[in-house]
């Protein structure tokens, strides 16, 4: 009966997705020079999603195959997981492309709403937002609901190897999403600024310069369909490693089987109201209407699960076996605060998120202060704030984890995980949000909408990059926490493998491990900088050869910018993802490393993966609104000496904040599900 609750759920979120998207297409998107804008950033941005998903399907083909292959010759590999995998992977692109394609009619009708007041070009993008959000989440639960419904008669290992290969197709489009949407954009980007504003001493989002229709592509196949991808498999993998290391002890069709399911019911139902409630508010603070936002879901999230799991529990939840094999119980309200632990950690790092990248807070005002003494101090500090502000969340994460822990074993982290998740709908509403309004700022500078227009635009997409910010700072936090949760399933998985640090199988697959995501973000950076090569060379070409584009006169071939973009993101996106998936398999198989050593390796990944990860993140994210800042007026505003300094570590922490960074929190989970699938494979 839950499990079709939580179906039913899905779909109904999914419903109240489409009515928001239908309440955006009604709202007018203006005329002129507007929609033609528009259209050219819509169509930029269906190009190259059309584009790569012509190679995906390529990719899920040739895996779906493997995975049928490797099913005749291994009982470990379910001859159902294929079917997951292609399920999860359809699921994952539906999830991206449903919430971009809003997005891109979004833009241009929040420019033009914000002509009336800032009060209704909000709505327009909130609502925007509300759609990826929902979607997300609705699709999320009803695909795991779907595959627990079909294949829960199934013995306990099998169903946990067909849902890890829902994970499995999940991730993998949600790694190419990340990795080409965010190649695209900041290749676009970086080109851009570097002749735009540097060279040429144009504004941002002038029509003038030939790479800013393709940038504002960048902002929806990166930030919007990538972005949906991302937490899209963060959102199914915390469920499924909950469901997994239940049914290790627990019989299926118990209640601490299914109690993910039911906190994820709770989690959408709580989505709901909090969006309800921003929409509903008529002050004219965005900032304040999404933060009461998320208020409120977290605390309806927590009266209804405790409520739900104080009747589930009365007689105690099974979280384990001790050492002879029976099962563990402890009090439901231990699980309740493993529960709250994660949903508790996932806020605290959004606001650390927001105090060291907001221009609000004195991290970004000093990188800005620093940008009066040249380009090489606004770097120097910029880094060392991105690597301060690892402290909050590792020490919230490890505290996470040891509350989870002590209080329901390996269980209560992943239930910790499914609760950082649980509201997902609304902050995933507020972190879409950003990059509709930036489009919208984008349209309304380069339709020429007029100074109050302008304003009103740019005030939302002020508060765009900082829930932008906060949404990444979220996606990391969560995805240390669904990582763990799914290494814990893989050691016990493969019968609770010795993992002592003297083993030097261990130590290898630590070293390698925590190596992959240095390999990963030099392959992703590299492509960026070879791509906004080419970006910076067509710019200038244009500049030069089309006479009157910089008075005015003569308009760009925004087509060749985008064309750039394109190909460069989908010929460097492979390498990246194929080696997340190649190396745990090599490994295992590996004679002298084996499954001690993936374990090793898995360790390995996460703690220099969410380090790294938080570093690029938030460094980029300080550098971006050190610039604002200085554009703002303070240090000598636009065209100074410190506004071009801080336009170079813009430049420099765009890629990190937009493209490595946030990529690393899908290699980490698509490691830990790839060795999970085939685990059977490895030398124990």
């Amino acid at each position: 009966m839950i499990d079709y609750m939580a179906l039913l759920t899905g779909l109904i979120s999914i419903v109240i997705a489409i009515t928001f998207g239908v309440y955006i297409r009604r709202k007018s998107p203006g005329k002129g020079e507007m929609v033609e804008i528009a259209g050219y950033i819509r169509k930029g941005a269906m190009t190259f999603l059309n584009e790569e998903y012509r190679y995906l399907s390529i990719y899920i083909i040739i895996v779906a195959i493997l995975l049928y292959v490797g099913s005749l010759f291994s009982r470990g590999i379910s001859s159902y997981t294929w079917i997951a995998f292609v399920f999860g992977a359809i699921l994952s692109a539906l999830a991206g492309n449903f919430g971009m394609r809003v997005a891109t009619l979004a833009n241009v009708r929040t420019a033009k709403a914000v002509e009336d007041d800032i009060r209704s070009g909000f709505k327009v993008a909130f609502s925007s937002g509300a759609v990826m959000g929902l979607i997300v989440v609705g699709l999320g639960l009803a695909g795991v609901s779907t595959i627990y419904i079909i294949f829960s008669s199934l013995p306990p290992e099998t169903l946990s190897n067909i849902m890890f290969g829902f994970g499995f197709g999940a991730s993998s489009i949600a790694l190419f999403a990340r990795v080409g949407g965010g190649i695209y954009t900041k290749a676009a980007d970086v080109g851009a600024d570097l002749v735009g504003k540097i060279e040429a001493g144009i504004p941002e989002d002038d029509p003038r310069n030939p790479a800013v229709i393709a940038d504002n592509v960048g902002d929806n196949v990166g930030d919007v369909a990538g972005m949906g991808a991302d937490l899209f498999e963060s959102y199914v993998d915390s469920i499924i490693a909950t469901i997994a290391i239940a049914v290790m002890f627990a019989a299926l069709g118990a209640d601490i089987v299914l109690l993910p399911l039911i906190i994820a019911t709770i989690g959408i139902v709580s989505s709901i109201i909090g969006i309800l409630t921003v929409v509903a508010m008529r002050n004219n603070d965005p900032s304040k209407a999404m933060n009461w936002g998320v208020i409120v879901s977290a605390v309806v999230m927590m009266i209804l699960a405790g409520t739900a799991m104080y009747y589930m529990g009365m007689g105690g939840l099974p979280v384990g076996k001790d050492s002879s094999g029976n099962l563990v119980k402890v009090p439901w309200y231990y699980v309740y605060t493993a529960l709250i632990s994660g949903l508790f950690a996932g806020i605290i790092i959004g606001f650390s998120t927001e105090y060291f990248t907001s221009d609000k807070y004195s991290p970004t005002k000093e990188i800005a202060k620093a940008s009066t003494t040249g380009a090489g101090t606004n770097l120097i500090t910029g880094m060392a704030m991105g690597m301060l502000s690892t402290i909050i969340p590792i020490i919230t994460v490890s505290a996470a984890i040891m509350i989870a822990y002590y209080l329901s074993g390996l269980y209560g982290i992943a239930i910790a995980a499914v609760g950082m998740l649980s509201t997902l709908g609304m902050t995933l509403s507020m972190d879409t949000y950003g990059p509709v309004a930036d489009n919208a700022a984008g349209i309304a500078e380069m339709a020429h909408l007029g100074k109050n227009v302008r304003k009103h635009a740019e005030h939302l997409d002020a508060v765009g990059n900082t829930t932008a910010a906060i949404g990444k700072g979220f996606a990391i936090g969560s995805a240390a926490l669904t990582a763990l949760a799914l290494f814990a399933t893989f050691t016990e998985s493969v019968g609770n493998i010795n993992m002592e640090i003297s083993d030097p199988s261990v130590t290898v697959g630590i070293f390698i491990g925590a190596l992959m995501p240095f390999l990963f973000s030099a392959l992703a950076l590299k492509a960026v900088g070879g791509a906004a090569e080419d970006m910076v060379n067509e710019v200038r070409r244009q500049f030069t050869e089309i006479k009157g584009i910089l008075e005015g006169k003569a308009k760009p071939d925004y087509n060749r910018c985008i064309s750039i973009s394109t190909n460069a993101a989908i010929r460097k996106m492979i390498l990246p993802t194929i080696l997340a998936i190649i190396v745990p398999i090599v490994v295992g198989v590996t004679p002298g490393l084996g499954a001690r050593a993936v374990g090793g390796l898995l360790a390995g990944s996460i703690a220099s993966g969410f380090l790294l990860a938080i570093y690029m993140a938030n460094a980029g994210g300080a550098w971006d609104n050190a610039k604002k800042y200085i554009e703002d007026g303070n240090y000598g505003g636009k065209g100074s000496d410190a506004h071009k300094a801080a336009v170079v570590g813009d430049t420099v922490g765009d890629p990190l904040k937009d493209t490595a960074g946030p990529s690393l929190n899908i290699l980490i989970k698509l490691m830990s599900i790839v060795s999970l699938i085939f685990a059977s494979f490895f030398i124990l």
